[in-house]
């Protein structure tokens, strides 16, 4: 199992859509997928269709070690797709971790287990907390979600800075497979500028697919379906669909093989 953490410290660069309809696509190529919702707001377990009473178990319990992967991923509507939902628990998770010698371990530990899926991806909540560094340590690699606007590049800037010291500290294999562009508008000069300017600085790090804003991307949640179910020929369904065949030509050779 290859693991992905989906992380940027700054909220609404379509993080948790990312993670939602990457997921998805990848179980439809034919990966057995994981979604681990790592988010407080649990709005990933909301995008694909659990409710908030249906969370026995959550990605609270696999960090407090009260319940087993097995026991906490459940099916979605998604054939091939299993997510570990968040609940409201999951925020007083990084006060209850703060005594616990392994408490960057805890998630890494949990995932461990694998259960026979082929990827999993970690929706990180929009902070660098203990959350955060907990699916950092446990993941193989980083995708990260990046806004086209203004301040793009000041924030990625940070994350980089916080990715190479969990690198120094506890996971030295962390690696970064690609920075994805999403909201883009190719009537705003500002956006053409910032994806510009993303390039000439990460080069061959960006993915070349990029994430358009798109009304059907913001109604499909609402509905509790990914948009590549929702509304398969969108724009935005097109695009992740792009995303997925660019990130499946990223992984490793052996691990495709298997």
């Amino acid at each position: 199992m290859i693991t992905i953490a989906i992380a940027n410290q700054k909220g609404g660069v379509g993080k948790t859509t990312t993670a939602i309809n990457i997921a998805t696509a990848m179980a439809a190529t034919g990966w057995k997928t994981l979604l681990v919702d790592l988010d407080p707001q649990g709005n990933a377990s909301t995008g694909l269709g659990i409710a908030s009473n249906a969370r026995e178990f959550s990605s609270y319990d696999l960090l407090l070690q009260e319940a087993t992967l097995a026991q906490a991923a459940q099916g979605t509507d998604v054939p091939g797709l299993d997510i570990v939902p968040a609940t409201q628990d999951l925020s007083g998770a990084e006060v209850e971790l703060v005594g616990v010698d392994d408490r960057t371990a805890r998630l890494g530990q949990a995932l461990s287990e694998r259960n026979g899926y082929d990827i999993c991806f970690i929706d990180c909540p929009p902070s660098l907390g203990l959350l955060t560094l907990n699916a950092l340590g446990a993941a193989d690699t980083l995708l990260v979600p990046l806004q086209c606007e203004f301040f793009a590049l000041e924030g990625l800037s940070q994350l980089l800075q916080t990715v190479e010291r969990v690198q120094e500290r506890f996971n030295p294999d962390l690696g970064i497979i690609g920075v994805v562009l999403t909201m883009f508008d190719r009537r705003n000069r500002l956006t053409d500028q910032v994806a510009d300017d993303v390039r000439d600085c990460l080069g061959n790090l960006v993915f070349e697919a990029v994430i358009p804003r798109n009304v059907r991307l913001s109604e499909a949640p609402s509905h509790g379906l990914p948009a590549l179910i929702y509304d398969h020929a969108c724009p935005g369904s097109r695009a992740y669909i792009a995303l997925a065949r660019e990130l499946i030509g990223r992984l490793p050779q052996e691990r495709k093989a298997a």
